[in-house]
């Protein structure tokens, strides 16, 4: 076992979840690379008089099962495990897929009942508001070759970006917080790109590996009504197992009225008229994490690209709530450094950020190389 995952463990019940004594903590591994991981984190955590329960999710059976299963099947399923998270007070979710597509060849039908009776049910519905959770993923061949990186290479990336000093994080970042908490009127002019809302009264949070390793960002939500314009999305991005590409987004008081991408735009408006939500912004949040500085097709680490953003259809985050609810939460990225293309962000009427970088010297230290050194 690499003895990184020693003090990765600790970070996660540390710093991440904040176990307690006696709390019911459940470990998901959604496939079978992340268990030493996993065993790992149950033996600290046992240690701690918490009570530990290791679930392994293998994609092969996962998969069968939705294929054949009837809609009261995956109800049935969606319900028992709800039950099991109702009596739980912690989580951790490892993922360790093998390829883009575990579960391809699911009919999209059989996916949309997933993602209403199943992952709105079990996890937006009861894990997210009632449980102390993080989600990571498990380093092995698979994401290293997304990454463009050796295993090994892979592997010293993975753990800078999943140990680093969050508390020292979360102490740097909050400025941005503080701006973005007395922001009304925000405006991006990008490529194929001219968006307006405000985010008055929506209180912006910081997140810094409590809910999700690696993390680093600053989020909060628009006003529901109050989106117009246009956006073009610059990053790949997958839901219901479909690669979308040069997504396109306009928007009319809030309403996604018209969604085209590269390809799949029948099946892009298909998820958007999933519920009425669908088609409303959930999330506008700034990634942050000075280590992650490319896309890797893999949303827990493009999100967080430093000098990228993401604007979120669906449900909105408990701690920066709109008002909007839906069965989808979609975090597609957006970069606006030189190189893919560049960008502007204004607070009212102010340039906070260009071309991926911070303006104001308050908020200097946030760029990757200033933070790199602070951390």
């Amino acid at each position: 076992m690499d003895k990184r995952n020693i003090k990765l463990a600790k970070n996660i019940i540390d710093n991440s979840i904040s176990l307690n004594k006696e709390d019911n903590l459940l470990i998901e591994i959604m496939g079978e690379d992340g268990f030493a991981l996993a065993y790992e984190i149950a033996l600290q955590a046992k240690s701690l008089g918490v009570n530990p329960v290791l679930s392994l999710i293998k994609y092969d059976r996962l998969k069968h099962f939705l294929i054949n299963a009837s809609e009261e099947e995956i109800i049935e399923y969606g319900k028992k495990d709800y039950e099991q998270m109702k009596t739980m007070q912690a989580y951790i979710g490892i993922s360790s897929q093998t390829t883009d597509n575990p579960l391809e060849s699911i009919p999209i039908e059989k996916l949309e009942m997933y993602n209403k009776y199943y992952t709105a049910l079990v996890h937006l519905n009861q894990r997210v508001k009632h449980t102390k959770w993080c989600i990571l993923r498990y380093p092995n061949e698979y994401y290293a070759s997304k990454s463009g990186m050796t295993l090994e290479e892979f592997k010293d990336f993975y753990y800078n970006v999943t140990t680093l000093d969050y508390n020292k994080l979360k102490n740097l970042i909050e400025p941005l917080k503080q701006l973005m908490n007395k922001t009304d009127k925000v405006h991006i002019i990008s490529s194929d790109t001219d968006l307006t809302f405000s985010i008055k009264g929506i209180p912006a949070e910081k997140y810094y590996g409590t809910f999700n390793l690696p993390d680093g960002e600053v989020a909060t939500a628009p006003i529901k009504e109050s989106v117009n314009g246009y956006i073009t999305y610059n990053t790949k991005t997958k839901y219901n197992n479909i690669i979308f590409e040069n997504i396109r987004f306009e928007f009319l008081n809030g309403k996604i009225i018209k969604a085209t991408a590269k390809e799949h735009s029948l099946e892009l408006n298909k998820i958007l008229d999933t519920d009425e939500g669908a088609r409303y912004i959930g999330e506008f949040a700034f990634g942050l994490n000075p280590y992650i500085n490319n896309t890797m097709f893999d949303t827990l680490f493009d999100e967080k690209i430093n000098g990228s953003f993401h604007f979120t259809p669906g449900t909105a985050l408990e701690e920066s709530d709109n008002g909007n609810r839906s069965a989808v939460h979609w975090d597609i990225v957006k970069i606006l450094k030189k190189e893919y293309g560049g960008g502007e962000i204004y607070f009212d009427d102010t340039l906070v950020m260009k071309d991926g970088k911070f303006i104001p010297k308050e908020l200097e230290i946030l760029n990757s190389e200033n933070l790199i050194k602070e951390l």
